[in-house]
């Protein structure tokens, strides 16, 4: 019962803060010439979209806001939109932006209220794209919650990444989203206005403990395990429209049950594509459909449990909409060289303590792991990009390579840490880590997780001795940054403490941080057979896909680097291989091609 005991007092301590800050945290009086609170924007495939926040408007106020940008020494109305008042939002979509130049924007509202930024250009002649990505921004005393984010946007600044992705969890009170949402306007604002930023929400910002959505049906429980949304339809369409509404428009807008709406989309920004998923929203709740095995539903502690018995029929994890929405992104490279998964969690149990160092879970079935097949399907469909993965969530962050059939034949994970830290987690396997780098403590290496996965821990931020202390570092806080290196394809992956200088030459990362990977290691399956070497003549960089002529599945796809590439196949079998350039069409298709295996040589000229 301590898992459960855990979670009562946990619960209890968030409701009393809740409440505290509830009451201390009210809505600021703002001058009339500071309604425009903060703003977030994307840009893709020559389309800007744009929502700007605003604080509550008085009775006779003007509920429009104009976006204006520079044009020489003049500004110069573009697009008007009417607030919404249900979480006062104003939201811009303008087609045609040209991507080519940075653009200074203005928001207006009223007479004199303004708030201006940058809308930077696509930077496609970057070699190196950086992300920086955070997770769980809760804003509780006695963890650091309430410490000011001042750390964070000093480094950011000094960092410039291309892109910024916040996970979820940017508001961590269950019953006044829009309050704290302006706080975390307040706390960012002076980065978004200038940088693309990705936003998405997950099980707090929704309000509830933890969130499987089940398709939107609606949840008895603020824990969330019975699977639906628990908060009114309202208050999370308020979230889902002030979090997501400036991202790409979703790749199929039909809603979910109750009307709620989706987000799930690409974005494309440095020739670095980015899939934004839902991962909670079709997710089945564990509750009445796997036998329980510990307190709670979603928690098992009993370590003699069958993992197969979890892994029940019916039971989802994206959900056929978003698998073939993977698929086709997966296949389509036009304006990219690399690609990246964006989700709310990870794929696999990453974490053995939750809470507290004596509560010690076998598997939590919030995570991405469960369920099991749900789970093998959306990383097949991942690694057929070769797509690295970031995410968050977990309160701890880690390096992880995933495998279904062998260890280490998906892709890479990094889960980053969280802003603040309220709900510890460890890493802490009783056994050794096999197959582990030379120099490797024993809690890496090769592992199954609670759920019976295949994984190689890489990396792994526990908190330290001090952890219940107010100082963030000893309680695993900080922020993650991923660079996609466009002429080597490479990956290197940072994990930073919270209150250091990323500048300083002292700093350090997290212990095993940074880490490069290579891109064709995102799909990490050894090859059974190999077919000829395609050297292309009259194209640089040509996307290649390889297709399995035994059941016309497409094995994989890939913007090569040059003009030479030998690809790798899974069986032995007769294969089409596809060389071309998307952007413009145009296409070679070479079919029959026999598989040989390793030691045979052979090149196939393509020629444009």
């Amino acid at each position: 019962m301590k898992s459960a005991k855990i979670l009562v007092t946990l619960l209890a301590t968030t409701l009393l803060l809740s409440t505290a800050l509830g009451q201390a945290l009210k809505i600021p009086e703002v001058p009339r010439d500071k309604v425009i609170c903060f703003a977030l924007y994307t840009v893709h495939n020559n389309t800007m979209k744009m929502t700007a926040q605003l604080y509550p408007l008085k009775d006779g106020e003007d509920r429009s806001v104009r976006l204006q940008v520079r044009k020489g020494w003049r500004w110069k109305q573009i697009a008007k939109s009417q607030v919404i008042e249900d979480g006062w939002t104003a939201h811009f979509r303008v087609e045609s932006w040209d991507s080519t130049k940075d653009i200074k924007y203005r928001l207006a509202h009223g007479k004199n209220a303004y708030y201006t930024g940058t809308i930077l250009k696509d930077p496609v002649d970057k070699d190196t794209i950086v992300v920086a990505a955070f997770t769980g921004n809760s804003i509780y005393p006695g963890h650091g919650g309430d410490i000011p984010k001042t750390d964070i946007v000093a480094n950011i600044k000094k960092l410039k990444p291309d892109l910024l992705f916040f996970s979820g969890d940017q508001v961590y009170d269950h019953h006044k989203h829009y309050a704290y949402w302006l706080k975390f306007g307040r706390d960012f604002g002076e980065i978004i206005r200038n940088i693309p930023t990705v936003t998405i929400p997950d099980d707090h910002d929704v309000g509830q403990a933890n969130l499987w959505g089940a398709g939107g049906k609606k949840s008895n429980t603020r824990a969330g395990h019975d699977g639906g949304y628990a908060a009114p339809v309202e208050y999370v369409k308020m979230v889902e429209r002030a979090q997501t509404s400036h991202l790409p428009d979703p790749y199929d807008p039909t809603p979910i049950q109750r009307g709620i709406g989706v987000y799930y989309t690409s974005l494309t920004l440095g020739r670095v594509s980015f899939a934004i998923i839902e991962d909670r929203k079709f997710k089945s709740g564990p509750q009445g459909l796997v036998p329980r095995q510990g307190p709670r539903p979603d928690h098992i502690t009993n370590p003699n449990y069958d993992p197969k018995s979890i892994d029940v029929p019916g039971a989802k994890l994206l959900g056929e909409r978003q698998l073939k929405f993977i698929r086709e992104w997966a296949a389509d490279w036009r304006g990219s060289d690399m690609k990246c998964v964006l989700s709310q969690t990870i794929f696999c149990g990453g974490a053995h303590l939750h809470g507290s160092r004596n509560n010690r879970l076998h598997a939590d079935l919030d995570s991405n792991g469960w369920p099991q097949t749900g789970r093998n399907k959306a990383l097949r469909e991942f690694r057929k990009a070769f797509a690295f993965m970031l995410a968050g969530d977990q309160h701890l962050g880690t390096i992880v390579h995933h495998g279904v059939d062998e260890w280490g034949d998906c892709g890479y994970s990094f889960c980053v840490p969280s802003i603040a830290n309220l709900y510890l987690r460890w890493w802490a396997p009783l056994e050794q880590g096999k197959n582990r780098e030379e120099g490797m403590p024993e809690y890496l290496g090769e592992f199954l997780d609670g759920f019976g996965n295949k994984i190689t821990m890489l990396a792994v931020a526990n908190p330290g001795e001090m952890e219940n202390h107010d100082k963030l570092t000893t309680r695993s806080a900080g922020f993650g940054v991923v660079k996609f290196n466009k002429k080597t394809r490479e990956i290197t992956v940072e994990c930073w403490p919270r209150n250091i200088d990323i500048a300083d030459p002292a700093a350090r990362q997290y212990p095993h941080w940074p880490r490069t990977i290579k891109q064709q290691d995102n799909y990490g399956r050894k090859a059974v057979a190999y077919l000829p070497t395609i050297k292309v003549d009259g194209m640089t960089d040509p996307v290649v896909q390889v297709i399995d002529e035994a059941d016309g599945e497409i094995v994989y796809t890939i913007r090569i680097k040059g003009t030479s590439f030998r690809p790798k196949v899974f069986k032995t079998g007769t294969y089409t291989v596809k060389v071309s350039e998307q952007e413009t069409g145009k296409i070679k298709t070479l079919k029959n091609v026999q598989s040989m295996t390793s030691d045979k040589k052979r090149t196939v000229e393509v020629s444009f």
